[in-house]
């Protein structure tokens, strides 16, 4: 997979935790809230509310440097190494874990994108 197409997918993957958390706290919070100024912030206290909000900040903070990462491998043209396909499919299989609650299986996918993102770095570097 290309760097570019990871990119795209990031962003899809991103919209679709956003889209997730967001119908988990329609669900909890409803709509009168949701589309008011928030001024009062409520805590979850629905499990799935719960695990798509941290679901999504897990991904938002893993993002960051995914991206950096990824930009800087497209402008130093060093692209073709397998670091970003293996963090997308990590990512990708994180999500339903977490949202399932399959703490070891989920624990080991994040892992998995954190080596994709060492191998990244590594490219970037040169080694």
């Amino acid at each position: 997979m290309s760097e570019v197409l990871c990119l795209e997918l990031s962003v899809i993957l991103w919209i679709v935790q956003v889209l997730a958390q967001a119908a988990t706290a329609r669900a909890e919070f409803g709509d009168a809230y949701l589309l008011g100024p928030r001024d009062e912030q409520r805590e979850p206290k629905g499990v799935m509310c719960g695990r798509a909000r941290r679901a999504l900040t897990n991904y938002t903070e893993n993002l960051v440097p995914f991206v950096a990462l990824d930009v800087a491998l497209i402008a130093t043209q060093h692209t073709g190494g397998l670091g970003p396909t293996i963090w997308i499919l990590a990512r990708i299989v994180h999500f339903p874990l977490y949202l399932s609650g399959i703490p070891y299986l989920r624990t080991a996918a994040w892992a998995v994108s954190i080596i994709g993102l060492l191998m990244m770095l590594g490219r970037l570097a040169g080694l």
